[in-house]
């Protein structure tokens, strides 16, 4: 049997792994998936790695040794993911010079405080580039208004850069404008280009999440008409959205500005859909996946979602259907004031803080075990400590989760009993449709009774009738003949 994932990768896409933990690096697990061809790259977050410390006790050993050392909290968290990152990318390393620099990249992030300072952002980047000191590394770097003039130095500077948290349509254009523009000087400059590569990582099923929410607040209070209407654009704006991305993608990426760096060596910046396992319970879990698939691109997916693909995608490039419907839809969401520069905007801003609280969580926990390490309680009281802040972590994470499943789990159920209203309207009105029709027929019946009653009434008045004239008529001649005799 084909398998799905090496499909897409003959279609041009990469199918990269959107998770990392420590156990998938020592247990041989992540390497398998490689050896396999189910993926081709990996990316990593805070809240990633946020689930990662707290799910076990895989990274105990070593924050004890390195608290024991002195090291501050940031950087004994540095160096768990500087390791699980560095042996991630020697994983990935055949894939690197197989296809020659274009693929097999693992990417480590900025840290989120610095999304609105464009100078730590910088100094971050090149810090993380020369602790992990990998070919096919990429650095994260969000796309926000701080992040895109950071962007256009890293490139500048010859660093690898994932490009991430991106949700409109104008910020893209600025971020392949700077990944253009830091070619154009590094080459200006007389150093090379062509070893340098970009991924731009575009979210999509978040902007369905908030779309619909949008959606479902004017639906409590739309006259039925409208309400249709509304319902027609649910779950449909994120795909939309990242199609007409991708139209981007292709008319910037071949103008002259691109194919004269590309003379020199200079690599495509890949759109990299991000955010495509489905948030909603009501769409198929490989719903964005299907959609999305097209030449030159990168899909970086959770384990679940990599495992529901391989067990039934249906690998085809679809991205290119309907663009015209793509724009149709834009303009309805307009029409239907849901404004979508509004909505990315605040996207990105929740991304950003998200991705921060995540930070902050991770750090506690390490916090709490460091502490716990250098105290005098040794190696049981880190653990002790370490457990503790692991199972609040895992606390808020649950409680988070259970709130997205909980409500998920609402909107499939509202589906449901608005499906089975419908139904039982119309089981209702079918119901009183043959009770009409039933009416109507014994109605129908008692009047042909009726008639039949009368009928047989006068036919038995008539014959009635008829009898006693014949008896008249018989008497009259009796008495006639009696009255000649006499004679």
């Amino acid at each position: 049997m084909t398998n799905p994932l090496i499909e897409l990768q003959r279609l041009g896409q990469s199918p990269w792994h959107d998770n990392i933990r420590r156990n998938l690096l020592t247990t041989g697990a992540l390497k398998r998936m490689v050896d396999d061809g189910d993926i081709t790259g990996l990316t990593s977050n805070p809240t990633i790695f946020e689930q990662a410390i707290a799910a076990g006790d895989d990274y105990d050993a070593q924050i004890r040794s390195l608290a024991r050392q002195g090291k501050s909290v940031d950087e004994i968290f540095d160096a768990l993911a500087i390791k699980d990152i560095g042996d991630a990318a020697d994983v990935f390393a055949p894939v690197y010079h197989r296809t020659e620099g274009a693929d097999g990249f693992v990417s480590i992030e900025v840290a989120p405080r610095y999304a609105n300072d464009t100078a730590r952002t910088i100094d971050e980047a090149h810090r993380l580039w020369s602790a992990v000191r990998k070919p096919n590394l990429m650095v994260k770097i969000p796309a926000t208004a701080a992040g895109v003039p950071a962007i256009e130095e890293c490139i500048a500077d010859g660093l690898n850069i994932n490009v991430t948290l991106i949700f409109g349509l104008d910020r893209y254009d600025a971020v392949m404008n700077a990944y253009l523009t830091g070619l154009a000087r590094r080459r200006a400059a007389g150093k090379a280009i062509d070893r340098i590569s970009s991924v731009a990582s575009f979210f999509v099923s978040r902007v369905d999440t908030e779309v619909d929410k949008r959606l479902d607040a004017m639906l409590a209070t739309a006259a039925p008409d409208q309400a249709e209407q509304l319902k027609q654009l649910k779950g449909r704006s994120a795909i939309a959205n990242a199609k007409l991305a991708y139209l981007r993608f292709r008319k910037t990426f071949s103008t002259s500005r691109y194919v004269d760096l590309a003379a020199h060596g200079a690599r495509l910046q890949r759109p990299l859909w991000a955010s495509t396992s489905t948030k909603n319970l009501a769409y198929p879990d490989v719903y964005y996946v299907e959609a999305l698939i097209a030449p030159d691109t990168v899909d970086t997916m959770p384990p679940a979602t990599i495992v529901a693909y391989k067990d039934h995608g249906r690998p085809e490039v679809r991205i290119d259907r309907d663009l015209d419907g793509a724009v149709a839809l834009m303009q309805r969401l307009a029409d239907a004031r849901i404004d979508m520069d509004n909505v990315t905007t605040k996207l990105e801003i929740d991304g950003v803080a998200s991705f921060a609280k995540s930070y902050d969580s991770l750090i506690a926990t390490v916090t709490a075990a460091a502490r716990a390490a250098a105290s005098s309680n040794g190696a049981g009281g880190a653990r002790t400590a370490s457990v503790k802040a692991k199972a609040a972590v895992k606390r808020k994470a649950a409680a988070r989760r259970s709130g997205t499943t909980a409500r998920a789990r609402k909107t499939a159920v509202k589906r449901k009993t608005a499906a089975k209203r419908k139904t039982t309207q119309r089981k209702t009105t079918t119901t009183g449709r043959a009770r009409k029709t039933s009416a109507r027929t014994r109605a129908s019946k008692t009047r042909v009774r009726a008639t039949a009653g009368r009928k047989r009434t006068t036919g038995r008045a008539r014959a009635s009738a008829t009898a006693q004239k014949t008896r008249r008529s018989s008497r009259g001649r009796t008495s006639a003949g009696r009255r000649r005799t006499r004679r």
